[in-house]
This record gives structure tokens, sequence and C-alpha cells, in this order.
């Protein structure tokens, strides 16, 4: 039980409780909200000043052409010879910091729009992807600098490449304007490990040290998705060359052509991101622009801003709890002494009272009317107890008298039951039967000697018309067993097993079950037939109603002793879900059934009553693999005569 302190306080402080930290909740909410908005909104910032600085350099790239193109230089070196030129034009080459620089004539066919463009007049520059064979083409050894070895990365996409081997370059053109000269001057510069390049983006974007110092602010150029230029670092002073970005940002920047601004995984840490795609001069997505900050400082201003508002809630909330106890003092201390007056009385202590509580406000008015009322509690307690007690003594006799009643009246509308239906089942059974067996003979008296071809069959309808009699009669016996005795007879259990499988076999097909005999050399019983065939039909056909899905039934009979008694062993084994440990001692009930609305209850306890008529014994278990294990045991026939000399 609550205190009453307890609840009071709650009460008391449940605005400063519920509603501050709601706002608080509400205000750091909105707080992170505006804070991520502003991150995210400098790292759009970092990247378009990136995206800026690799227009300039296409656009550099392109002037510096164009001016090589039309300058005097190159006119003399041109009218001086091819290897003048070429001399010429390498050493321009150097100078301005490319990769390759050479003469296109207009004859040469070129599949790049950089130099469609020249040849139409127009200096430019844009990104291209060159094979390993056109990078050498171009300057040997070019493809072994361009060339970087794959890194497996998390979150990467799978993929079999052991390295990109491709290179990303600023390729541009320009139109020669030299006379002798017709064609167009082509020139690169390799993006694969071009630091200066990456590190130029680096500086110009984290110019401040919130986001750039100390390693924070990095920038990548990416081919597809490997980084061939960064700054990010695997380890301490290892570049991330040849790790790959992450599928979600592959999907989004270079399938879908989105522009990425949140935050992402890179390499190994999370960082505030912007991803641009990079498209190539045929307009194609070949790699893309990054430029980002270690998320890690700013998520733990964000922590700790969160933690000092918690700190400062809970100084405010554990300096009000003792002042607020302080002012009350004067209604806690009656209440609960009423509580614990109350709890020693629920207990059972009725002499518990809350006596003088030196209030004389409503609460001590409350207090007396409450000891007033405990007073008369205690004394109606003590009479009832009296007359409970002597009460108790009539019910409990009364009650034994009841039950031996309802168990004998039970027994008798069980048996009245058995009697009515055995009644009715020996009409309505034993005058159809008696038109068959006369049918049968009939059959006999008209075919004559022709009968003989089914006489088999006849014979069979004979029995089992017999069987029908009998059955009916155990029925009867079963109710008054008194008035009927059987004629036993002495059988092998495995001839009655082989018979009773020809009168089952329609429902073992039927339900596909198999079945598994085996018979070892066992003493004869003494039993009547009919009796003991009923008994394994019963079990043969529970075993099967246990099988819906088919199965196998193993049936065994051998030699057993039952308290040093020679006799013979009966076991009918099924594979289906067994009997529930709480229903294995009633199977032998009367009317126990588990199948409602199909059978009567009376089939293995008509059972039990004929094996045990005869002197054998009936028991059930569940076996090791599962199924019912049903073992009849009957005494051998040379036992029973022994003990009746």
């Amino acid at each position: 039980m609550t205190s009453v302190r307890l609840r009071l306080l709650v009460l008391a402080l449940l605005p400063l409780i519920v509603l501050m930290p709601l706002l608080l909740v509400a205000g750091m909410a909105r707080w992170t909200a505006d804070y991520d908005r502003v991150l995210i909104a400098n790292v759009e910032s970092d990247l378009r000043i990136a995206e800026q600085y690799l227009a300039r350099l296409l656009a550099e790239t392109g002037t510096d052409l164009e001016n090589l193109a039309g300058s005097a230089a190159l006119a003399a070196a041109a009218a001086d010879g091819v290897d003048s030129r070429d001399r010429f034009l390498e050493s321009r080459r150097r100078a301005l910091g490319m990769d390759f620089l050479y003469f296109l004539p207009d004859q040469a066919e070129s599949p790049w729009p950089v130099i469609a463009k020249a040849r139409a007049g127009q200096a430019s520059a844009a990104i291209d992807v060159l094979s390993p064979e056109a990078l050498d083409a171009r300057a040997p050894g070019l493809s072994d600098r361009a060339r970087i070895d794959l890194i497996p990365t998390q979150a990467a996409i799978p993929t079999d490449r052991a390295a990109e081997d491709r290179g990303m370059i600023v390729h541009g053109a320009s139109p020669v304007s030299v006379p002798g000269m017709q064609g167009v001057l082509v020139a690169g510069i390799l993006l694969n490990r071009n630091l200066d390049f990456i590190d130029t983006i680096n500086a110009l974007v984290y110019l401040n040290a919130v986001t750039g110092g100390d390693r924070q602010g990095t920038a990548t150029l990416f081919l597809d998705d490997v980084r061939v230029s960064t700054n990010v670092r695997l380890f301490e002073d290892v570049r991330a060359l040849g790790t790959r970005v992450s599928a979600a940002v592959r999907g989004a920047v270079l399938d879908e052509g989105h522009t990425w601004l949140d935050r992402a995984f890179v390499v190994n840490r999370w960082y505030i991101s912007g991803y641009l795609p990079i498209l190539d001069s045929f307009g194609d997505r070949v790699g893309m622009l990054y430029v980002g900050f270690l998320e890690a400082p700013f998520a733990a201003a964000k922590r700790s801003a969160y933690f000092w508002m918690l700190g400062a809630f809970g100084f405010v909330l554990v300096l009000s709890i003792p002042l607020f106890l302080k002012l009350a003092k004067g209604i806690f201390a009656p209440l609960e002494r009423m509580t614990q007056t109350m709890s020693r009385f629920e207990n059972g202590d009725l002499s518990a009272r809350i006596g003088e509580t030196g209030s004389r406000d409503e609460i001590g008015t409350v207090a007396s009317h409450l000891d007033a009322l405990l007073r008369e509690v205690q004394d109606r307690d003590r009479i009832l107890n009296e007359r409970v007690e002597a009460r108790t003594a009539e019910l409990r006799d009364a009650n034994a008298k009841i039950e031996a009643t309802f168990r004998q009246l039970v027994m008798s509308e069980k048996l009245a039951s058995i009697g009515e239906i055995t009644a009715g089942v020996a009409h309505e059974i034993n005058n159809p039967v008696a038109v068959i067996q006369g049918n049968v003979d009939v059959i006999r008296d008209v075919l004559g000697p022709a009968s003989r071809p089914v006489e088999t069959e006849l014979d069979l309808i004979d029995r089992q018309i017999s069987r029908i009699g009998a059955i009916v009669g155990k029925l009867l016996q079963f109710a008054r067993p008194g008035e009927y005795s059987a004629d036993t007879e002495t059988v092998a259990l495995r001839d009655v097993v082989t018979d009773c499988l020809i009168l089952v076999d329609h429902v073992l097909s039927r339900k596909a079950i198999t079945v598994d005999t085996t018979f070892a050399s066992a003493p004869h019983v003494r039993i009547d037939p009919g009796e003991i065939q009923q008994v394994m039909i019963n079990l043969f056909i529970n075993a099967a109603q246990a099988m819906d899905e088919g199965g196998v039934l193993s049936i065994a009979v051998e030699p057993a002793q039952q308290n040093e008694v020679d006799g013979t062993r009966l076991i009918v084994c099924d594979t289906g879900p067994g009997i529930s440990p709480e229903r294995i001692d009633a199977v032998f009930d009367p009317f126990y059934t588990t199948k409602i609305g199909e059978g009567t209850g009376l089939g293995l306890s008509i059972s039990q009553t004929l094996v045990q008529r005869a002197g054998g014994l009936i028991s059930v278990e569940n076996g090791s693999a599962g199924g019912a294990v049903f073992t009849v045991w009957l005494p051998a026939a040379e036992a029973l005569d022994a003990a009746a000399q």
C-alpha cells in the first residue's frame, strides 16, 4: 500500500513532476531539430563550396587550353616541326600540372564530347572516366598511378572486384587556331590519388576550427562508389583510399541522382555528410563529391545540454520535496497513524486504535469516529465468530451426508442409463440380426450346393452375427455382471489378433496405417473368444483414431510372468500423440471419452472388466518415442488348471 505521505507528496508535486518534464522534452526536441537543421545547412554550404571549386578547376583547365591553343609560342614551336611542337607541349604540361597534353588532328576519330565541342570551335572541360588502356595510351604508366586496391568496407554493397583500375580525369579540349595545325589540344588531370586536389577542397571548405579542426572536416572524391581521393583516415596516418560508400548513400546519389544531406557512416565513424553526384561529359553519373564533419562533437554537445537541463530539474525537485514535507507535517502524521492502525486491524489486531491525535480539525474528528467504528466491529466480530463455530459443525456433517448421497445418486443414474441403453440395444439390434441370420439360412437353402463358392463368406457372416449377439450380451453383462457368465475356451492370442486385423482392415487402410506384428511362442489362455476379440478390436480402433495422419500400429504377443504366474502378454502401440499425463489415470473409468459426441466412454471400461474377469490385467502408458502403449496380460490356461487342482 502506498503511504499517505507519498501520495500527498506526488499530488502536490504533480505539476512539477509531469508538466516540467513534458516542457523539457518538447523544448529539447525543438532545440535538437533546429540544431540538426543548422548542421545540415552548414554541410550543404560546404558542399556548394566544394562544387564551385571543382567547377572552377574545370573552367581553368578549359581556359588554359584555350590560351595555349592560340598562343604565339605554340605557333612558333609548330613552325619548327613536329618534334619541336611536342617538346613544347610537354613543357607546358608540366608547367600547368597536367598528366597528359597532346595534339589531336581533325582526321583522328574520338568519341569524347569535349573533343567534339572543341572541333565545333568551343573549348571545354569535363569529368570523364578512362579505362586502364586509355590511360596508358595518353601517358605511359598512368594506369598504375590510377589503380587503387579495394578495401572491404562496412555497410557497402558486396562486390567481387579487387581493385579500381579506371581513372577519373579532368578532361579538356580546345580548338587550335595556329596556322598549319588542324585539330584540337587535349589535356587531362588524373584525380585518382590527387591529394593536392582534395586537400585544397578541404582547406577551402573548413576554414573554421568548429567543423574543420583536429581532422573533423573531411572531403572525398568518389569514382563510382570507391574513394579515389580523400583525407578521411582509415588509421592515424593512412588515408581511406579504396574504401567504399555505404549502400544507402550509393542508392540515393548514384542510382537516383539525389544530393545527400544527412548523417552517414563514413568508413568507421558517423559524419554530418553531403554527397553530390558527378556527371561525365556524356551526362552519366560516374562518381560523387563528398564533404562532411564528425558528428561526435556535436552529439556530445547535445548530450551535455540534455544532462545539464535534467540536472537542473532534479536539483529543483530535490529542493522542493523537503520543503513540502516540512510544511505538510501536520497533515501527514495523523493520516499515517490512521493508515498504520488500519493495517494492524486488517492483519487481525482488532484491539488496534488510533488514540489521541492532538488535532482539533477535520482529521482529528475522523480519527475519533474511526476508533468508535473499530470498537463496534470488534464486538460484532466476537458474536459472529461464536455463531459461525456453531453452524460450522452442523454444515460439516450435512456436507458429508450430501456428498455420500450424491455419489450414490450418480452411480445409480449411470447404472440406470446403462440398463435403458442395453435394453434398447438388445431390442433394436437383435431383431435385424435375426432377419440377417434368417436370410443367410434362406440363401443356403435356396442355393444348396451352389453356395459352396461363398460358403466362407456365409460362415463369416454367421460368426459376426454371433459376435453381435455376444456384444449385446456384454453390454448387459457390464450393467448387471452378476446375472451373466461367459463360456471360456482355450485360445491362442496370435490367432485372435490375425482374425481381428481382418475385421478392422478397412479402418486401417482408410487411414494409411501400417501394421507391424511380432508373434513369439506364447502359452494359450482361457477366455471367451468373443470377449478377447472385443477387447482387441477396441484397442485397434482406438489406436487408429489416435493416428489421423497415418502411422504404424505395432502389435506383439509374447510370454510373460505376472506375480510369478505364467501367462501371455499382448502389447498394442501406436504412433499418435499419446495421452496427456493428467488423463492417463482416467481412461478406464466408465463414460470417460476424449471423442466428445462420438464415443460412449464404455469401450475401455468394458475391456477392463472382461480382462479382469478372465484373471488378467490391462494397463496403459505413454511410449518413450511417443504414442500410447496398452498392455493386456492373461494367465496361461495351464496355470489356471494347476491353481484349480
